[in-house]
């Protein structure tokens, strides 16, 4: 079982939104075949808490006119880290520090990755944990 077409169609668009607003290292993991309860995690970082909601802001605004709405969403008050659950994705907008302690990307290094537009990290860093 892979990701949906709907799931990959919201990743790409919040991937395009957060990184409208600058938002650095952006990947999306299918883990249809490891979690049962979503298709997609969307990960990207942002270098300080207005920049992290500020990328929330965007993704919201751009999934919203997909016609998709957040089932839940847990951080805001913080926002060193927070999850946007679409039931189909689940997007994490952490803070580069927060990003590289939790380093998500080694839990789900075995699942494929989803391409993305290549204008998404255009010109931005590598990913957190590479090289290991």
């Amino acid at each position: 079982m892979t990701a949906t077409d709907r799931a990959i169609q919201l990743a790409v668009a919040a991937a395009e939104a957060a990184s409208d607003k600058l938002a650095d290292d952006i990947v999306a993991f299918d883990v249809s075949e490891r979690m049962a309860i979503t298709d997609v995690f969307l990960v990207c970082s942002a270098s300080n808490d207005r920049q992290v909601r500020s990328v929330v802001d965007s993704v919201e605004e751009k999934l919203r006119n997909l016609g998709a709405r957040p089932a839940s969403r847990e951080g805001e008050r913080e926002g060193r880290w927070v999850l946007l659950d679409y039931l189909e994705i689940v997007v994490h907008v952490q803070h580069a520090e927060e990003r590289v302690f939790y380093a998500l990307e080694r839990l789900w290094k075995d699942c494929p990755t989803i391409e993305l537009p290549a204008e998404v990290n255009a010109g931005r860093g590598p990913r957190s944990g590479d090289g290991e």
